[in-house]
């Protein structure tokens, strides 16, 4: 009897020590003394308690959780174990989980704050998961064929042939991905002439699929040369059509969002890409915002603009009505 006595004042000694080591902040001796307690005391959910918060303390989320769920399977009435293994889930991200395991340890004790706060935090940690997991989805699939329904129509209207519209439509469509992709990897694009060059007719040793434009919008003088000059290539070139990739903070002129009246800009100060579309039949312009979001760059939905009060480059083809075309 006195044996076992001793043996009880002996484990009870260990876990003080334990806890003075664990405030110290000295976790790794708390968890031995812990440890050595377990040996002489093996049924004392307590014991496999503290060592639990000790050995997430050390980030040693595994036996953490064992010892959460021993303390658990000697005490399922007990908060503490529920509460330990609600912690050691919450460090491993498995928010869903650990709010389960939060909820039980209010369900043995109602009145704990310790406990409600824990299931506060973890509704906005789990919202936070869930909106960054959308932010990555956002930015990883990027899918700008689902905005451009409208355009593709007018598309298929103007240009009867399928086969015409539709290497168009795939032609802006690329491209505009493309300059997506870039944004979101690097918060730039070059500044580029795209051309949807003719497999038959085009002599493609002399004539690339784009052209370099980033000295086009300096001056006026600079934006009416290069103009001048994509006009000649897109007529030598025989190009179907073309499409323009800038970014608005690269361009010193013309500065389309800064007109008055109908020309008004309505889309915010933020930074972003233009994309603008030349054929001899259609036109369109584009502006893809981007914004921050948790640190990372996101670009918005594309938003067509009114041509006439908002074109980067002056008509690149020669105009042909739908009649003739």
């Amino acid at each position: 009897m006195a044996g076992s006595n001793n043996g009880g004042e002996a484990e009870k000694s260990l876990k003080e020590k334990g806890n003075e080591f664990f405030k110290a902040g000295n976790y790794l001796k708390a968890a031995a003394l812990y440890t050595q307690a377990i040996k002489l005391d093996p049924s004392n959910a307590t014991l496999y308690s503290n060592r639990a918060a000790a050995f997430l303390s050390l980030v040693k989320l595994s036996k953490a959780l064992a010892d959460a769920e021993t303390t658990i399977k000697l005490n399922p009435q007990w908060e503490k174990g529920y509460f330990r293994k609600g912690s050691v889930l919450e460090a491993m991200e498995k928010y869903d989980d650990a709010l389960a395991a939060f909820e039980m340890a209010l369900q043995y004790n109602p009145q704990s704050a310790e406990v409600s706060r824990k299931i506060k935090r973890l509704g906005q940690l789990q919202k936070e998961k869930q909106r960054a997991q959308e932010l990555e989805n956002l930015r990883s699939n990027v899918n700008m064929a689902k905005h451009l329904e409208s355009f593709k129509s007018e598309l298929s209207a103007n240009y009867g042939a399928e086969e015409c519209w539709k290497e168009m439509f795939s032609f802006l469509v690329e491209t505009m991905e493309t300059a997506v992709k870039s944004w979101h990897e690097t918060s730039k694009v070059d500044t580029r002439v795209y051309f949807l060059l003719d497999k038959e007719k085009t002599q493609t040793d002399k004539y690339a699929p784009a052209v370099n434009t980033d000295k086009a919008f300096e001056s006026p003088h600079t934006h009416s040369n290069c103009f001048t000059y994509l006009r000649q290539y897109a007529e030598e070139s025989f190009s179907k059509a073309a499409c323009l990739v800038t970014s608005k903070s690269s361009i010193s002129y013309p500065q389309v969002w800064k007109g008055q009246g109908s020309r008004k800009w309505k889309l915010g100060q933020n930074d972003g890409i233009f994309v603008q579309f030349e054929s001899p039949s259609i036109r369109n312009v584009w502006f893809i915002s981007s914004s921050k979001e948790k640190g990372q760059t996101l670009c918005r939905d594309p938003q067509a603009l009114d041509i006439g009060a908002h074109e980067i480059l002056p008509r690149i083809f020669k105009e042909v009505s739908k009649s003739s075309s």
